[in-house]
């Protein structure tokens, strides 16, 4: 009898069968070994607390304070191999308990995909979509791109990108406001040299939200900008709230000081995202990653303690002696 034969007349499995299901038990035990190491580094399991919300001025609906930036870490093409880690890193925010997105027409190929993967994964209901247009991007048929591109039907936050000029009107976006298409508009700027146009812009338009770079060392928004948003109740997101390296690159290889256990920062993303989210005026802060355990990590800083303001004065002057 062939070893075909005598397989059908014994019910063994067939080597196409066994191959799959070897293959089948080498991604589950990958799996396996994957989601312990995320647990250890930070993931939410059913003994932590749950990612910390804050509310949108202007309609009292929450967001949780940590989500993710796409810039330049979704700029990639087709590859399977490239496009893999960052499905993880969608699925990990949303399973920790995030759910903000941020990318911009500018930033490459993320909005498409932003747009494919979410469509992939089946996550874009529990997904809040910011994107951006630039100013010569005004009109309808770029944001029906923008939208296609992401493939959605609504955007959550339209925002008006890299703003210069204090006179730049949002008539636009308040019409797409209207037409449904956008439930909420903002504006962002990450130069400290157009930050008057960022005030001037949010006193007389009073936009929804308001997209800034802050960080422990990058405070210069705290002058200004923070408190314009919280007096008039408009929204805060972060950009580049981990600064723009240095303080991540001298910390290399230190042990955290021993009181950031005080306000449960785990590890030095957690303590320089907590400085932060100290500041109750801060919505969300979107730290870019295209990495799923440090996505994991990124979410423990919306979880259990926040620095009191005597803490981030503390880790004020600590940054300022490194």
């Amino acid at each position: 009898m062939s070893l075909s034969g005598f397989q059908r007349a014994t019910g063994a499995p067939s080597r196409r069968e066994v191959l799959r299901l070897g293959s089948r038990c080498a991604v589950a035990m990958a799996a396996s070994t994957y989601l312990g190491r995320l647990a250890a580094i930070g993931e939410a399991r059913a003994d932590e607390p749950s990612l910390i919300t804050r509310p949108i001025p202007r309609t009292g609906d929450r967001l949780p304070v940590v989500g993710l930036g796409t810039s330049q870490v979704f700029e990639v093409g087709d590859d399977p191999a490239e496009l893999a880690p960052l499905a993880q890193v969608l699925r990990t925010l949303v399973s920790g308990g995030g759910k903000i997105v941020d990318t911009a027409s500018t930033y490459g190929s993320a909005e498409h995909v932003v747009g494919e993967l979410l469509v992939q994964t089946g996550l874009r209901p529990r997904i809040f979509i910011a994107t951006k247009l630039e100013s010569y991007e005004m009109n309808q048929q770029a944001f029906q791109d923008s939208m296609q591109r992401l493939h959605a039907s609504k955007i959550d936050l339209m925002q008006y990108h890299n703003v210069t000029d204090p006179n730049t009107s949002l008539a636009a976006m308040r019409e797409w406001q209207q037409q449904g298409l956008c439930r909420y508009i903002g504006i962002t700027s990450t130069r400290h040299s157009d930050f008057d146009a960022v005030e001037a812009i949010v006193r007389r338009e009073k936009p929804d939200f308001v997209q800034i770079d802050y960080a422990l060392d990058d405070r210069l928004a705290e002058q200004r900008i923070i408190p314009t948003c919280a007096d008039l109740g408009v929204a805060i997101l972060v950009a580049l709230p981990l600064g723009h390296g240095r303080l991540m690159r001298t910390v290399r290889n230190e042990p955290l000081p021993t009181w950031a256990a005080d306000f449960d920062a785990k590890s030095w993303a957690q303590f320089f995202l907590k400085f932060v989210l100290g500041n109750p005026a801060i919505t969300a802060v979107i730290p870019g990653t295209g990495n799923p355990a440090h996505m994991a990590d990124n979410l423990g800083a919306g979880r259990g303690k926040l620095p009191t303001p005597a803490q981030r004065k503390l880790m004020v002057q600590w940054s300022e002696s490194i």
